[in-house]
């Protein structure tokens, strides 16, 4: 009986759709992090009549007779929607309103690329995250600073002790992509190119279509917990279904064993 496995399948796809919706709950409060969203196919049908195939009468069938035989999970892709800026006070902190990633150098030598601008200074006052990776282009923070600003167009300045005017001493770039949903995400808020995404493009912030940087704050997940909720539900409610499915599938198996009684 093709129910059993047509449900089966739809089980299996809700389980898969929880297993993301979780994901990204328990991800609510990680700075920068954008939701996933899965999305599915259905599987191959059975053809009993083909549209359009001649019937016996010498005419043509109008409308065919398919059965679907399940579902099947597709793809995840990420969000990328504006999460909530909200100010810290850390004088090395950045959010990235509009579009654009923080570039970073992994110890390999590799870039990866992020939306997480909590950031810090190591013991060089090079600027890195929160797992030490060092933002690129490098920016070296002097020992001998008074304050930080950050501009909105990424520049870097510095006022040193005993002197009155700002110096410049670094400038970030921002990073884009054509395709940002095909970026494969490596956990620490760390994503990185492939052949879906396209090549990285950095540029200053704020120049062609690129967001600007607001000092002094991050950016929250994008993650809205009563979407959420409201998706776990109708997924709770279609595995049920899909289980109900089964159990009549079996019930007219079993109806059928015992007719010979």
């Amino acid at each position: 009986m093709r129910a059993l496995y047509t449900s089966a399948s739809g089980m299996t796809a809700q389980q898969l759709n929880l297993d993301v919706i979780a994901n990204n709950l328990a991800n609510v409060n990680t700075s920068g992090y954008k939701k996933t969203s899965a999305h599915f196919q259905d599987l191959l049908y059975q053809s009993l009549r083909t549209p359009g195939a001649g019937s016996g009468a010498g005419g043509t069938l109008p409308t065919g007779s398919q059965v679907g035989l399940g579902v099947t999970s597709g793809t995840t892709s990420n969000i990328f929607t504006q999460g909530t800026i909200t100010q810290t006070g850390n004088d090395y902190d950045v959010a990235i309103k509009g579009q654009g990633f923080l570039s970073v150098l992994l110890p390999d030598g590799t870039s990866a690329y992020t939306r997480d601008g909590s950031l810090n200074i190591d013991a060089q006052g090079k600027l890195v995250t929160g797992e030490g990776y060092a933002i690129q282009p490098e920016i070296i923070i002097p020992p001998d600073k008074t304050s930080v600003t950050i501009s909105p167009e990424g520049a870097v300045t510095v006022t040193r002790a005993g002197q009155n005017n700002s110096e410049q001493v670094g400038q970030i770039k921002l990073t884009r992509f054509i395709n940002p949903q095909g970026l494969q995400n490596l956990g620490g808020n760390l994503m990185k190119p492939t052949g879906a995404s396209g090549d990285p493009v950095d540029d200053t912030p704020g120049q062609n279509g690129l967001g600007t940087i607001i000092h002094k704050s991050v950016e929250a997940a994008n993650v809205e917990v009563v979407e959420e909720m409201i998706r776990m539900i109708t997924v709770q409610r279609a595995y049920e279904t899909n289980s109900k499915a089964i159990m009549a599938a079996d019930e007219m198996l079993q109806g059928a064993n015992n007719i010979k009684r």
